[in-house]
């Protein structure tokens, strides 16, 4: 199946797995829970499970051995967004269409909600029947996660994102912390693919680390690049936030036609990263024509 047929596959079974492993709307505490879902369930592009089947995929993994992977991915990245929303950070009152977690609810909860979901998504790792791997190789995948959402990777790169507010930064500063803040959660979700694979030759991970490197980046250029172009309806989050903020983007540091440049020249070194892999790219392939052609 091509990427068009594939996609929702994947987001209708990452929706399914996220609905099996979250608790109950009533199961107490009822508002905890209930926040928790309404952060995750029915909304978002999905585009880091995506990446996580379609890399286990290339390997030959079933599908059923990657959902857990997927939802925790996921609930990795909800988390991220509930804590980046409150007036202590971002300040953002819409996420994806609707009002953000701490307006739907209250500060406390959405504090709560996305500590919860950020352990629950460990515990799913730890814990889900399906994923077909030795103890060895799941600590392994438990520690990328771990390392790679915390101070080293994604909460470094928001630390350095709100340190960077009105500050002038080069396009090496940018890089760096759009590779901690965006890229290293997309980085994990394919290293999750791939070590679905037992016995996966170290080229071969260190070809597809590499893919993610180029793709993650990609993605954050073209994110800059819509808050720029795209309408609030389309994005399901304030257009021109970024800016309004005075936040340092690719468009504000290079122009757009550069930015959209950049975006190019990324897609196209994930592209060619993949040249030496001993298996089908294909689907790989597709999802990084998605990722800079994406209008949200």
């Amino acid at each position: 199946m091509g990427l068009k047929e594939i996609l929702p596959v994947y987001q209708s079974r990452v929706e399914t797995a996220l609905e099996n492993w979250l608790p109950g709307d009533h199961v107490e505490p009822v508002r905890l829970h209930q926040a928790m879902r309404y952060a995750v369930l029915g909304g978002g592009k999905r585009i880091r499970p995506v990446l996580l089947y379609a890399c286990g995929q290339t390997f030959g993994i079933d599908l059923q051995a990657l959902d857990g992977l997927a939802a925790a991915v996921e609930m990795i990245h909800a988390y991220s967004l509930i804590h980046d929303d409150l007036p202590a950070m971002d300040d953002d009152d819409l996420r994806r269409g609707k009002p953000t977690c701490h307006k739907a609810f209250d500060e406390a909860t959405a504090i709560l909600a996305g500590d919860a979901l950020q352990v629950l998504a460990f515990h799913v790792m730890a814990h889900d029947p399906e994923i077909t791997v030795n103890a060895e190789q799941r600590i392994k995948m438990i520690n990328t996660l771990a390392v790679t959402s915390g101070s080293l990777g994604m909460a470094g790169g928001q630390a350095i994102d709100l340190a960077s507010v009105g500050v002038s930064l080069t396009i090496e500063q940018l890089e760096n912390m759009h590779n901690h803040k965006t890229g290293s959660l997309i980085r994990a979700s394919v290293q999750l693919g791939a070590l679905s694979k037992q016995g996966l030759a170290p080229d071969q991970f260190e070809i597809i680390t590499e893919f993610s490197r180029h793709i993650g980046l990609a993605f954050q250029v073209q994110d800059d690049i819509l808050d720029v172009e795209a309408d609030t309806a389309t994005l399901g989050k304030p257009q021109g936030s970024d800016m309004l903020k005075n936040k340092p983007t690719y468009p504000g540091i290079l122009g757009m036609t550069n930015a959209k440049r950049v975006a190019r020249e990324l897609h196209a070194r994930a592209i060619q990263s993949l040249e030496p892999l001993q298996y089908d790219s294909s689907l790989l392939r597709q999802i990084a024509d998605y990722i800079v052609q994406r209008s949200s």
